[in-house]
């Protein structure tokens, strides 16, 4: 098949595959409420699960990175959503706290997994000039995922409850046929010209790099999960629990506002950082975030404020995650691209377990808005890691691996 097929191709099975990866993950979040009443949990419980999902993500998007340079980014890419399909169907038959956790960091290990292994193959099949607004159409899968896992919930949950809305999130799977199909291997992975060794990530000036990388996604991902893991139970929740009392319905509403203005962003952000460079733009869309979560944390008791503030604090609060994709696969070469990119991006996730823990356990004392407002202070940090590391627009993925195996004392 011609190659610019090829690249729509790819574009195409991986934003489904995140779109579908989203709306898996999320059903979680807007079942939250009922999860929590039937099994008798806690906000610090409740943020528990979530939080193992972050770290089960972590090492899923380290092994697929891993897998993928050693397998392929397509057969990586069709296993990862096997994962999170199947176990979101087990996660329908919990019993209790302990399987409920267990199904959850199965979903966990497809959802970091899924990421690595489709950005790996969407950056390699997409020229530079174009990589950014390709990453930003991939990455809008998010927010297409949480619109339909707000529909869907909205549509299931009233009427057959939480366990029948995770019976279908067994769906996706079907997604795996139509890649195996279609879609091929990156002719840059095929035609390497070293075999993959993670070692070489951690000597010469890779080992400074992928520690450089590693700590900006960390401190984006804290800022991330702890905001949008609580966002929906903090509109939900009546005010005299410290949220902004809008009830579970009209929650559901602002939240569909809130990722119209993430879809926006990740479009906008791809095409700005093609454009601009990857570190202003970056730094942009994660400083706006840092004002607009307390301000909105802090907002309740004004229904109509926390609308017209919604689409911004998605525009800005989402948008920046098309740089990952991108940035990271142009800092890696061709050999360790995909676990570099699993690595640095996911590893993080282990200790944004944090993050929603700590923001369920500020909102038992202090409300909601008060946990949301204290973790903006997670993207102040990640604008100023981010100028630590070169700007890689348009940078080939050819000239990477030439220059960055040149200095990687290995």
């Amino acid at each position: 098949m011609r190659r610019p097929a090829q690249k729509w191709l790819a574009l195409g099975a991986a934003q489904l595959g995140y779109l579908l990866d989203a709306m898996d993950v999320l059903f979680y979040v807007f079942a939250l409420s009922a999860i929590r009443a039937e099994f008798g949990l806690t906000n610090q419980q409740a943020g528990l699960v979530s939080g193992l999902t972050l770290v089960t993500s972590a090492v899923g998007g380290v092994a697929a990175g891993a897998l993928a340079d050693r397998w392929g980014r397509r057969r990586t890419l069709i296993y990862t959503i096997l994962i999170y399909s199947l176990a979101s169907g087990g996660a329908a038959t919990s019993g209790n706290l302990a399987e409920l956790l267990f199904w959850r960091a199965l979903i966990g290990l497809g959802l970091g997994g899924e990421w690595a292994a489709g950005a790996v193959l969407v950056a390699e099949w997409w020229p530079a000039s174009q990589r950014g607004r390709a990453m930003g159409i991939m990455q809008s899968g998010w927010a297409l995922g949480y619109l339909a896992a707000a529909a869907i919930s909205g549509f299931v949950l009233p009427r057959w409850g939480w366990r029948v809305l995770f019976l279908v999130g067994v769906l996706p799977a079907l997604v795996t046929v139509v890649i195996r199909w279609t879609v091929e291997e990156p002719p840059v992975w095929i035609h390497r010209k070293a075999d993959s060794d993670w070692r070489i990530l951690f000597r010469g000036s890779l080992a400074g790099l992928t520690l450089r990388a590693t700590a900006t996604a960390t401190a984006v991902l804290l800022g991330y999960w702890g905001l949008f893991t609580w966002l929906p139970t903090f509109l939900a929740e009546p005010q005299s629990a410290g949220g902004a009392g809008l009830g579970v319905a009209a929650g559901s509403r602002w939240m569909m506002s809130v990722q119209l203005g993430a879809l926006a962003g990740y479009l906008s952000f791809g095409w700005l950082a093609d454009r601009f460079g990857r570190r202003p733009v970056f730094a942009a869309y994660v400083l706006a975030a840092a004002v607009l979560t307390p301000v909105y944390g802090l907002a309740t008791g004004s229904p109509g404020f926390l609308l017209a503030l919604s689409p911004l604090l998605g525009f800005a609060g989402s948008g920046y995650f098309s740089v990952f994709g991108a940035m990271l696969a142009e800092l890696f070469p061709t050999a360790v691209r995909g676990i570099g990119l699993g690595f640095s991006y996911n590893f993080g996730r282990a200790l944004c377990a944090l993050a929603p823990w700590g923001v369920g356990f500020v909102a038992d004392r202090a409300g909601y808005g008060t946990g949301l407002a204290l973790n903006a202070s997670f993207f102040c940090a990640s604008a100023l890691l981010m100028f630590t590391l070169p700007e890689t627009r348009c940078q080939s993925l050819d000239e990477s691996e030439r220059g960055l195996i040149r200095g990687s004392g290995g």
